[in-house]
């Protein structure tokens, strides 16, 4: 029996696993078969606090899971596959094993939506983000592409003319779905650009990101554009699959907070990217990480009676 598990391996899973830890209580973190989150595909963090001249993001991963470590964070390095929350003790099950506990913290985060075309995997981190927050001080003076026409790639094309020389929006369609501040903004920006209709094929290079590859939805012309970054602003996926059905999630399948950091489960609580689709920063996932110790913690000493066996 354990006093808290923690799904997922993050930034607000491995900061909720240090604190609950530290507190002496008896912690398992299930860390999934790729573990660490979105900060593994990051190779430079130049804005975490404390790191003056930057990390790479498995750098900082690992030295959160050995801080956690040496707090006593026992880990399994497996997908959770199914959960059960009906009861006072809580079920967490990967594959055929059961693990049993008093609270359960949800860190599993959100995946970045990608295009899945040729170059794609190979020029990650190498020319290709999808965080123009994380990566767009990488790009003074380049010329950029972010691709989508939503509020997403809005808000990376006006945050990339920073310090970008050119920011061309690519769009599918013939009209933007932003929202029409977002919209007036990306219009009346001198350094952004559009191409409409056109979807990306390939991203091509030698050991980085060089070129892409246009194709003209209405005229069926492909060309091939030069560039030095591009952004994917096409939104996440929430990792909560295993939890429909378990807790209450929005529409678009994030799940909901109801007392602080609490779930609608009393005992369920939930932390970082899962949650958040407005900063989605490895501090601020780490800050509910900590939040979501904490009230586990708090909620665990005012019901300890629930869990008392004869």
């Amino acid at each position: 029996m354990y006093d808290s598990i923690i799904i997922g391996s993050g930034p607000a899973g491995l900061t909720a696993a240090i604190y609950n830890s530290r507190a002496a209580m008896k912690v398992l973190c299930i860390e999934g078969n790729t573990p660490g989150g979105q900060l593994m595909l990051t190779t430079e963090v130049e804005n975490y606090p404390g790191f003056p001249k930057g990390i790479t993001g498995p750098e900082l991963m690992k030295l959160f899971r050995d801080q956690a470590e040496r707090f006593g964070t026992e880990f399994i390095s497996k997908d959770a596959t199914k959960v059960d929350f009906s009861g006072a003790v809580k079920k967490v099950y990967v594959g055929d094993e059961v693990y049993e506990s008093k609270t359960v913290i949800i860190s599993t985060g959100s995946k970045a939506k990608w295009l899945d075309v040729p170059g794609e995997k190979e020029f990650q981190s190498k020319g290709i983000s999808a965080c123009a927050t994380c990566d767009g001080f990488f790009f003074k003076g380049k010329k950029v592409i972010v691709i989508g026409g939503g509020d997403t790639a809005m808000e990376e094309a006006t945050f990339l003319t920073k310090f970008a020389e050119k920011v061309t929006v690519i769009h599918r369609r013939d009209e933007l779905k932003a929202s029409k501040i977002m919209q007036q903004r990306a219009f009346e920006n001198p350094k952004i650009d559009f191409i409409w209709n056109t979807t990306v094929e390939e991203f091509t290079g030698t050991t980085k990101l060089e070129a892409v590859t246009l194709h003209n939805l209405v005229t069926d012309e492909r060309t091939h554009m030069p560039i030095e970054g591009a952004f994917l602003g096409i939104g996440h996926v929430p990792a909560t699959k295993i939890f429909e059905g378990h807790v209450d999630m929005d529409e678009k399948g994030y799940i909901k907070r109801t007392t602080h950091s609490m779930t609608s489960v009393p005992g369920v609580f939930v932390s970082g990217d899962v949650y958040d689709h407005r900063y989605m920063q490895a501090i601020t996932a780490a800050g509910m990480g900590c939040e979501s110790a904490i009230d586990a913690e708090r909620w665990l000493a005012e019901h300890h009676s629930l869990f008392k066996t004869e």
